[in-house]
């Protein structure tokens, strides 16, 4: 929504985007490995397994997401550099 209000968005605002994801998706990961961590030590007790699969594998999505946005955005600078000249 913010960005049909701005006129133009630039490249640098999309690439604060990417860092956003990736940070999210790093600490998905980690928060993932500690409760799996936490129901060994438990031996299952504490429950959550299936939650820390999921986040674990949110977390990787998320990864893999911000990755390809990270690429498209060099490639899109690149031309749009390229284009100018």
């Amino acid at each position: 929504m913010l960005a049909r209000e701005l006129e133009q968005v630039t490249l640098v605002d999309s690439s604060g985007s990417v860092l956003v994801g990736a940070l999210f998706g790093w600490a998905a990961i980690v928060l993932a490995r500690r409760a799996r961590e936490r129901i060994q030590i438990t031996l299952g007790r504490a429950g959550g397994g299936r939650a820390a699969a999921v986040g674990r594998l949110l977390g990787i999505l998320g990864l893999l997401v911000a990755g390809t946005a990270a690429l498209a955005l060099g490639f899109w600078g690149l031309l749009s550099m390229f284009a100018e000249q």
